[in-house]
This record gives C-alpha cells, structure tokens and sequence, in this order.
C-alpha cells in the first residue's frame, strides 16, 4: 500500500463509510501518525528480536563524498581533510545508541565499509593492523569515512524515521521525477506492523479527534432521525 492508500483507509474507518463535507481530521495529521508510529514499532520490534525486515529498509543509492577540513571551526583551517557525505543523511530510527544504518560501501553493494563510533577514530592511526583500513562513522548529520582516499562515492542503506526524505538522494529519480512519491509507491512496512499501526491510531488520535468533532454537528447532511425530530417539533407548535 502506499501512503496515501493507508491514510485513506485510515480516514474512512473513523468516518465509519460517511463522507464529511466538514473534514476536521487532515490527512497531514493521518500521515504524520503514521511516520510516528512507523518509527516507534520498528524500534519496538528490534529490541526484542534483534534484527529489522527488509520491508522497512531503504537505498540512498549512490552519494557523493566531499572532502572538508578536519576543523569544526570555520576560521581554523588545519589542512587535514576528512571525507564525508556532501548531503545529510536522512533521521534514522533510533536503536538504543546505534544508527539504524545497515550497509555503508561501495556503489556495487559488495564491499562494506565497518562502522565504528566517532569516539574511537582518533585511535585508529595507532593500529597497524586497521590503521589503512576504511572506516564510517556518524558526525552530527554527515556520514564521514575514514581512510576514503581515492573514493569518491559510496551507496548507504538504512531505516529512516522518514521514508520521503530518502528521495533527494538519488540523482536518477530526479531526473525521471521523484523517487518517494506518497501517491504511488509502496510504502516501506511489513503488512502485519500495519495492522498494529492502524490499530494504535484507531485506538488512539484519531479517536479522540474523531470524538472532540461529532458529525451530528458538522456534517451538513443532516441525520434522518434528526430530521424527524425536527418534524415532530413543527407539527406541535402547529
């Protein structure tokens, strides 16, 4: 399903089947929820079971690196440059205290570049067995990869908080428009963490929206019980 289709769904079972001229529930607040609760089971289900599904991954494909001062002070150049990505990797999910981040290397998915902690990389040049070795590693926003001489691109795989912000990533889709579009594709979640994220939304915000706005009140096709109501009232003041 894609997006659109499940904030669809999810707004015509709160309607129960009715349409309402009067919409108080958006469809921005539905895909909102979703994003949230996307991200809050995802993390859920790797506590306990210590891996994630496929369906939930998705590609940067290919990004560019960029080589920059080691300095994070702007008037401080120390002519030691670093290589990170010339973009900002996308919000990972968050899995305790690790990157939801599952491949770093090269562009042909078949050589891997470790990741390491950002803390330990100042200690890197003192093994000689590692110390030529490509390592990445995450530093604010940026994706850096230590040792990436000669190394101007690498793919990223990962599970994003956002599946939308992944489509600035790949220059082809651009090109032949965009990649994440809400409308037709797939959204990245197994079927069966659907079902729970309908279920928490149902049980949830919008059910509480859906209590805070009646329909008896705004819906301007009125109620048939209502209406005879209504009629009964005229006759006696008849």
């Amino acid at each position: 399903m894609t997006l659109n289709e499940i904030a669809q769904n999810l707004l015509n079972l709160v309607r129960g089947g009715r349409s309402n001229h009067d919409e108080h529930i958006s469809m921005d607040q539905i895909k909102f929820n979703i994003k949230h609760y996307r991200a809050m089971f995802i993390r859920r289900d790797y506590a306990r079971n210590g891996f994630i599904s496929r369906h939930v991954e998705q590609d940067l494909g290919c990004v560019d690196l960029i080589a920059v001062d080691a300095s994070k002070c702007c008037q401080i150049n120390t002519t030691c440059p670093v290589f990170r990505t010339s973009q900002k990797i996308p919000k990972t999910v968050r899995y305790n205290f690790e990157e939801a981040i599952s491949y770093v290397g090269d562009v042909s998915g078949t050589t891997s570049i470790p990741m390491v902690h950002a803390n330990t990389i100042k200690y890197l040049s003192y093994d000689k067995y590692t110390n030529t070795k490509m390592k990445s590693y995450m530093l604010g926003d940026y994706l850096y990869v230590y040792n990436a001489k000669g190394v101007d691109m690498i793919n990223v795989r990962g599970v994003f908080e956002n599946p939308e912000d992944v489509a600035v990533f790949n220059k082809e889709c651009y090109d032949n428009g965009p990649c994440f579009d809400a409308a037709t594709t797939e959204y990245p979640i197994p079927m069966d963490m659907l079902n729970m994220i309908n279920q928490g939304i149902l049980a949830g915000e919008l059910a509480l929206l859906a209590g805070t706005f009646s329909d008896t009140e705004t819906d301007r096709v009125q109620d048939p019980k209502t209406i005879r109501n209504i009629g009964s009232s005229n006759k006696q003041e008849q």
